[in-house]
């Protein structure tokens, strides 16, 4: 592929969502078309904005600040998730010697927190919400033409529908694949370094569970695109790294700590229209859920011990780390809970707080992934009537964030990048390598 003079090194990087090092040797794809895949472990937690800022920075959580891929942002008092400003990962870059010195163009398609980072392009799903109701399908992009001319090179427009909810589908990665080709292609804009991101695999093993049929043709279409690509680098001089953020563990149990949290009085809510929506600002404690991790933010340090007994004490709740304890995590920073939950084996933590049903605030029923004070991978579920989405949480069957042996993700490489065991690691050694022959 690549030369090895500063004028020929380029890198195509490939973050395949939920690509487990396990499922491959399961699926006999530990080697596959001259790529040796190989384990590494995610920071904790695997999810997926703090890893692709890991990625970003070589920095575990602790340094980026990007401890979930939602957290309270403590000036305006209440959780927000999947915000997108570059400003919000800390740390250097590591790119940023590889642009400045070498004059090399960078390049993200579809990574989050990418909205104002120091690249030269830029793509993202940026949907405008209309003030009556509605939505209209739109790209970011940098350079603001960029969005339409890969859209006309794929020959479709990107749908939204395609990327998250419960017509989430391959489709999506199939796009940015297509779209990534043909930014490869383009003399005139073709980044010197890209990084592509495929999200498909991960909807069908949180659905169906890692080991489920639907998981394993997932799997045979995102190589299928992986195909795609390998092919777009080889002739355009590109080395290739894929690598996966985390592994999904087969899941049955959903928790709900906001339930426990509501039932000792720690958990406050206000009553609208019958309903009932979360009391962030009069709540003495309050869980902000992700997949299998909970940061539980306390609004007064006399309640710590309180509110991690009632944790502590809720079936499917694995281990509560206090914020001396965060530090083993590497996820010991201000943006974090006093406390941090992580599930038991087999469980995952769900974000309702209400009992019964038609106390549900209106947002439950639909796909609204900036209302949810928590992810809701109910979304991936069609519900009761058309247009919603399950309510349902024990139809999800997989789940990430924790780390360790049975969690590893796979990385290969066509270029030598050394045999990091972390993915900190990992993005270590692609910065040494961008900037090898300087």
């Amino acid at each position: 592929m690549a030369g090895t003079t500063q004028s020929l090194r380029r890198l195509l990087v490939v973050q395949a969502a939920a690509l487990g090092h396990g499922m491959l040797a399961a699926r006999g794809l530990a080697e596959w078309r001259g790529l040796r895949f190989r384990p590494v472990e995610p920071p904790f937690p695997g999810l997926t904005c703090p890893v692709q800022a890991t990625f970003r920075t070589g920095l575990t959580p602790s340094g980026h600040g990007i401890v979930g891929n939602g957290f309270r942002f403590r000036e305006l008092g209440r959780p927000l998730f999947w915000e997108q400003s570059a400003a919000l990962v800390a740390g250097r870059r590591v790119w940023d010697r590889y642009r400045a010195e070498a004059g090399r163009g960078v390049g993200m398609l579809f990574w989050q927190q990418s909205l104002g980072e120091q690249a030269d392009v830029v793509v993202s799903p940026a949907p405008i919400h209309k003030h009556h109701g509605g939505m209209i399908e739109s790209l970011y992009s940098r350079p603001p033409a960029l969005g339409g001319t890969l859209t006309e090179a794929v020959g479709r427009r990107f749908r939204l529908r395609d990327y998250w909810g419960p017509l989430a589908s391959v489709q999506s990665s199939d796009w940015i694949a297509e779209a990534t080709v043909a930014l490869l292609a383009a003399p005139d804009r073709a980044p010197a370094l890209c990084l592509t991101y495929l999200p498909a695999l991960d909807y069908d093993l949180q659905r169906h569970g890692p080991t489920a049929a639907q998981a394993w043709k997932a799997l045979d279409r995102l190589f299928a695109e992986l195909g795609l690509l390998l092919d777009a680098a080889a002739r355009h001089g590109y080395e290739v790294l894929v690598f996966g953020d985390y592994a999904v563990g087969a899941v049955t149990q959903p928790v709900f700590p906001n339930r426990a949290l509501r039932a000792a009085g720690l958990f406050a809510v206000r009553e609208a229209g019958r309903r009932r929506y979360p009391d962030f600002h009069g709540s003495r404690a309050y869980a902000v859920v992700d997949h299998e991790l909970a940061h539980v933010y306390l609004a007064r340090e006399e309640d710590i011990p309180l509110a991690g007994e009632v944790l502590a004490a809720t079936p499917g709740v694995g281990r509560v780390f206090d914020r001396a304890a965060q530090r083993e995590l590497c996820i010991a920073h201000e943006r974090a809970g006093e406390l941090v939950a992580v599930a038991a084996p087999g469980a995952w933590f769900a974000y309702p707080w209400w009992q019964p049903e038609r106390e549900a605030p209106d947002y439950a029923a639909h796909v609204d992934i900036h209302s949810k004070p928590g992810y809701d991978p109910c979304e991936l579920f069609a519900g009761w009537p058309l247009g919603s989405v399950s309510r349902d949480e024990r139809r999800v069957r997989g789940s990430h964030g924790r780390i360790g042996p049975d969690r590893q993700a796979a990385w290969a490489a066509t270029c030598d990048l050394g045999t990091p065991a972390t993915l900190a690691g990992l993005a270590q050694a692609v910065g040494r390598w961008l900037v090898k022959e300087l």
